[in-house]
């Protein structure tokens, strides 16, 4: 008992250890609110000492150690602790007795503030309680820099917060007068302050210096504390920044999170850069009689002309098969007989000369196939083998088996919604479709049939996929009959008879999204995205240009959230930045409703109507538009933490009802007393 209230009383001066370590906390336009909350259940370990102390200047030691009040260990800190400014080579941390030692290895540049930062690496030893946000602060100078700032990370294409990205903290002069056009800072230079958001992508740069910024947020995936283009994500504020200039902010301390979380004043949107690559034919190969591949090393060649000796332009089929755009697949559409082991010819396109201009480039084919007999297809030639020669010792007439036909299709909608269109996929493009041989038939209740008219198209995207469109009866059922050599693919194969059944929805089983859409302007194009509230699945996009109704309808019963995409460009997808070329993203938001609230409960035969407002939703980013965006997001996860509180009360008071040998509620209502308590400690 008493080690308990030892404990307790060590933990209720732990606010001021904590603003301690945060740094000699001489405040300029910051406003400190104290703890709130009780005692938690389970507590961190304490500082009981700290040699040399924080906050010591005119440092020249090479070792610091940090005692406790229980024994502790360290965790991640690899990947959790960092200094700022970075060392060339980083401290060592060891266990030593109940406390960290700190050994410095580096040599420390005069007149510099450092601060050691460690994270979520520190807990006791025993139960794992960790304790975050411990700081070291020291100068190897006669003063310690006290400038703050504060500001929040979130991701430029789905408008979510990025947790624990690196802020870097740039001198504006130097990079200014380095990089007046192309920005090659966060490539060629070292940060003279470093500072780490929290979970919520909310961070609090603390011990900077009066000058000019430039800062940049990186994700920094794999933890080595260097950026690397198109591995981490990355953000940049256009102007500088000085902490003398910026918006007062106040920082509390948060008892859910144990630590100091600060009013944002800046906001960053991350986006993956894409690193400028030289434009060449990196590969050209055959994997099949009747496909070519070819590879180039960046994004969307630009071909002039194929010449394949034997072929004609006619005979290519055309498809552009990666994500990237970087590859290439011409379907030769020939008969085998023309296609010989070698193909031999050329491709023109455009490559990058070496100042990064397009010429013309002339690439020689030789493209070689060469049938490889597979297991199934040996084990197949051995048993016919085997057949035959059993047939003829007796004297029978040998019939070889039908070979299976290789031509394939996949229904990829079995039911369809009305008002939609059913969808086939080809594993070869088709180069004929005869509708004359093709016949859709609606199924009565009574089994008859009755002929439907239809349409049947290629997708404009996929060129392996062709739609069915119809005037689709409710709950209805259809049958698409395909006659023999209706469909014929680029590798010459035709399909045998077939019928693909076809469902009908029943609309009462989904719901409805009606959004009154008001745009910034008549020519203002925008990407709605209907979103399930977790996952990355797109479930619905619409494209809108101007003013109208935009209509989600056939959604599936589920919580869901809206994305909107502000298309600057019009051309369908969200456009990343570019840190060198100093470019920003195009913009994302979540929508979310008048009290704040994003998600949306989808329910059955019912609909949902909406007003969206894009001068509203795209409103100037500005300090007070960011704080409450960041209030409502910290009141709905406090209500969360309130909601799951509640429950385990009360999961609590019915297993001790249970136990109880009496029939009524017990102590079930004093037990709820305290729930006011628990609401204290999440406000």
């Amino acid at each position: 008992m008493n080690k308990r209230v030892k404990r307790s009383a060590l933990w209720a001066g732990r606010g001021i250890v904590v603003f301690l370590f945060a740094s000699a906390f001489m405040w300029r336009c910051a406003n400190i609110a104290g703890p709130q909350g009780g005692p938690r259940d389970s507590l961190p370990p304490v500082v009981m000492n700290i040699t040399p102390a924080n906050g010591t200047v005119n440092f020249d030691q090479k070792r610091i150690y940090i005692e406790f009040d229980e024994y502790v260990k360290l965790t991640d800190q690899q990947k959790e602790f960092f200094v700022s400014p970075a060392m060339e080579k980083k401290p060592t941390l060891t266990i030593r007795g109940r406390g960290v030692q700190i050994d410095i290895l580096d040599t420390l540049k005069p007149n510099t503030t450092y601060s050691l930062n460690f994270g979520s690496s520190i807990s006791d030893n025993n139960e794992g309680n960790k304790l975050p946000g411990v700081r070291y602060v020291f100068s190897t100078g006669p003063t310690i820099d006290s400038m703050y700032m504060a500001g929040r990370t979130v991701s430029a294409e789905k408008g979510d917060t990025v947790s624990k990205t690196l802020i870097m903290f740039y001198d504006a002069a130097e990079v200014d007068s380095l990089f007046p056009g192309q920005d090659s800072t966060l490539l060629k230079l070292k940060p003279k302050a470093i500072a780490r958001a929290m979970t919520n992508g909310v961070f609090f740069a603390q011990n900077l210096k009066p000058i000019d910024y430039r800062v940049y947020a990186v994700e920094d995936k794999n933890g080595n504390f260097t950026y690397e283009q198109e591995v981490d994500r990355v953000g940049y504020i256009d102007t500088v920044l000085n902490p003398l200039r910026m918006p007062d902010f106040t920082v509390r301390y948060d008892t859910s999170r144990l630590e100091l979380v600060p009013e944002p004043q800046v906001q960053f949107s991350l986006f993956t850069e894409k690193a400028f690559k030289m434009q060449r034919m990196s590969n050209s190969s055959r994997p099949e009689q009747k496909r070519i591949r070819f590879e180039f090393s960046a994004p969307e060649p630009e071909v002039l002309s194929l010449r394949i000796d034997s072929l004609s332009e006619e005979n290519y089929v055309w498809e552009r098969v990666t994500e990237r755009g970087d590859t290439l697949d011409v379907w030769l559409n020939a008969p085998a007989e023309l296609l010989a082991d070698t193909l031999r010819g050329e491709l023109i396109y455009l490559k990058n000369d070496s100042l990064r201009n397009f010429v013309p480039d002339t690439a020689k084919l030789e493209l070689l196939w060469k049938y490889v007999e597979s297991e199934e297809d040996k084990k197949r030639r051995e048993e016919e083998e085997k057949a035959r020669k059993e047939a003829e010792k007796y004297g029978e007439e040998y019939t070889p088996p039908a070979k299976p036909n290789p031509f394939k299709v996949t229904q990829v909608t079995s039911e369809v919604m009305p008002g939609r269109k059913a969808t086939l996929q080809f594993e070869a493009p088709l180069v004929v479709a005869d509708t004359s041989k093709l016949m859709l038939i609606r199924v009565g209740d009574d089994e008859a049939r009755y002929k439907a008219r239809y349409t049947f198209t290629q997708d404009t995207v996929n060129i392996h996929q062709w739609h069915i469109g119809a005037s689709w009866q409710e709950q209805g059922n259809y049958e698409l009959q395909a006659k023999a050599g209706a469909w014929v693919d680029s590798r010459g194969d035709k399909n045998d008879s077939i019928t693909l059944k076809i469902t009908v929805a029943d609309p009462s089983k989904f719901g409805n999204i009606n959004i009154n859409f008001t745009a910034k302007s008549d020519s203002s194009h925008y990407v709605v995205y209907l979103l399930p509230v977790s996952g990355s699945q797109i479930l619905d996009t619409k494209q809108v240009t101007g003013s109208g109704q935009v209509v989600f309808d056939f959604v599936k019963p589920a919580d869901v959230k809206i994305r909107v995409l502000e298309d600057n460009n019009g051309n369908g997808v969200w456009d990343s930045g570019s840190v060198i070329f100093r470019q920003q993203p195009e913009r994302a938001e979540i929508f979310s409703d008048n009290e704040g609230e994003e998600t949306l409960t989808v329910k059955a035969n019912w609909d949902i109507d909406l007003d969206m407002d894009m001068n509203k939703l795209f409103e100037p980013i500005t300090t007070e538009s960011i704080r409450r965006e960041v209030a409502e997001q910290e009141r709905q996860r406090l209500e969360k933490l309130r909601e799951q509180a509640r429950q385990r009360e009360l999961q609590r008071q019915q297993q001790e009802q249970q136990k109880s040998s009496g029939g009524g509620l017990g102590g079930f209502g004093s037990g709820l007393s305290g729930m006011s308590n628990i609401g204290n400690t999440f406000r």
